[in-house]
């Protein structure tokens, strides 16, 4: 039986996604993040400390510190002497795999095997190897799972190999070799996408790339092959050494440094340079949520559909903290990321499909939370978003503007009228089968559910922003 059921606690609050690891356990009070270890990973504990020591380690691990007696005293856990604590730095907005861009997912494989072969050469290594393990604090990537991390012992084989196929090459493959996005089919499946499925769709000419050969197509093989108890027992008897597993992970290193995606342009890729707004328009419509924004400097702020992100750079600009962008095209997402990467911004641009959203997912659907149980922001942005619901998709407006205003308790949100061409083209082909939606209706419908502060025509169509708050 373990320790974990004898703890009692009374202030911390255990985390639904952390019951899989024997040995530790994480929960949460207030803002902090904690991961108690039971007493069969005290020895884990002890090599973390050290490796928490160690500069070239620690720059790829949550931030992270022991947590004392007093603390303990305060927590008020139980039998303390059966357990010891770390204490986290607290991520923001914890996201997932699925809703990565190519480069992001991309950027969080590099780091994660960084950190193993850094881990190798001090004698330690990684147990597993899942994509879930790796967090963003906005673009940089942090290792958060540390008691998944053990002493090496000589000779032992990289257990996460198919883990790390899985979760982030296979998605990283797909993508850049077959131009398929990853992201719908690994939100499909917990693990990511199997070697056997990846094979199956790749052709023959992808073979003669020895990292595609080896970690897809000789993995599935033996995959297939070690099902029988026999063919295990034999390939636990044999031995991986030190510097062939090293090379393992150096070549794959390498490989997916260079995978690259080849340059598309889609429906709303190019919608920031290329749209039905004048330049004096575009000023118009600046100067409003810049004026907003300043007067408030919001901490958390939600940018529904963010495309490259321009507003949630203007957002910063004027004085809010934190910015998380959401849309559902990926290469405008991709192309948000890079740009928050080479500027260093507080902003954390993701895949989102409105109709269609992360939900809790995995053990007693409780494991991987969904898009509205992480919920944590002041102030939400809709710029020419509500008509990509209410027309393209036939969802009632009503619906829209109240999910929309319940996300934050103030935002900005964009009425754009049936004249305006982008609507127009939208409607080519259904024809107009909205009665309801227009002006006078959409005013009654945001003020149902909550108060209009300011409102101002931006546009010659008549393009509208309305403040609101709760």
């Amino acid at each position: 039986m373990f320790l974990r059921k004898k703890i009692m606690m009374k202030k911390l609050i255990l985390d639904d996604g952390s019951f899989r690891d024997p040995d530790a356990r994480v929960a949460y009070f207030k803002d902090s993040v904690y991961r108690i270890v039971y007493q069969n990973g005290f020895k884990k504990y002890d090599l973390i400390k050290k490796i928490l020591g160690k500069d070239e380690i620690s720059k790829y691990l949550i931030e992270t510190k022991e947590v004392d007696q007093n603390e303990l005293s305060f927590l008020e856990l139980e039998n303390q002497k059966d357990i010891k604590v770390f204490k986290h730095k607290k991520i923001d907005y914890v996201t997932y795999p699925y809703e990565w861009s190519f480069n992001r997912l991309k950027d969080a494989a590099l780091h994660h095997l960084k950190l193993h072969l850094n881990l190798l050469k001090n004698n330690a290594t990684l147990i597993d190897a899942y994509s879930y393990n790796i967090q963003f604090d906005n673009y940089s990537p942090i290792f958060i799972d540390l008691t998944s991390i053990k002493e090496y012992s000589d000779g032992e084989f990289w257990t996460g190999h198919k883990q790390f196929c899985e979760s982030f090459l296979n998605p990283l493959i797909l993508k850049s070799k077959l131009g398929i996005n990853f992201n719908n089919w690994f939100k499909g499946n917990l693990e990511g996408i199997s070697t056997d499925e990846l094979s199956k769709i790749l052709k023959f000419s992808h073979m003669f790339s020895w990292n595609i050969f080896y970690n897809v197509f000789l993995l599935n093989h033996f995959e297939k092959k070690y099902k029988k108890n026999e063919d295990l027992k034999i390939a636990k008897n044999k031995k991986l050494k030190k510097n062939y597993y090293l090379s393992i992970l150096s070549n794959l290193l390498n490989f997916i440094n260079n995978l690259e995606v080849k340059k598309e342009t889609s429906v709303w890729s190019e919608y920031s340079r290329d749209n039905t707004y004048n330049d004096e328009e575009k000023k118009n419509k600046r100067e409003f949520v810049k004026n907003y924004l300043s007067k408030n400097n919001f901490d958390k702020v939600l940018d529904l559909g963010c495309n490259n992100g321009e507003y949630s750079k203007l957002a910063l600009q004027s004085g809010c903290k934190h910015v998380v962008g959401l849309d559902y095209d990926l290469n405008a997402i991709d192309e948000a990321y890079l740009i928050s990467k080479k500027e260093k911004l507080n902003f954390l641009p993701l895949y989102f499909d409105v109709s269609n959203p992360s939900s809790n997912i995995g053990w007693r659907q409780k494991e991987r939370k969904g898009f509205l149980e992480r919920l944590n922001f002041d102030f939400v942005l809709a710029l020419a978003f509500e008509h990509h619901l209410t027309i393209a998709k036939n969802i009632p407006l009503e619906n829209v503007i109240s999910w929309i205003v319940s996300l934050a308790p103030k935002g900005i949100i964009e009425f754009v009228p049936k004249n305006d061409v982008t609507i127009q083209s939208m409607m080519k082909l259904k024809g107009d089968i909205f009665p309801n939606y227009n002006l006078e209706n959409f005013k009654n419908l945001l003020l149902r559910n909550a108060k209009i502060s300011s409102e101002k025509i931006v546009s010659k169509s008549g393009r509208i922003l309305f403040s609101f708050e709760k």
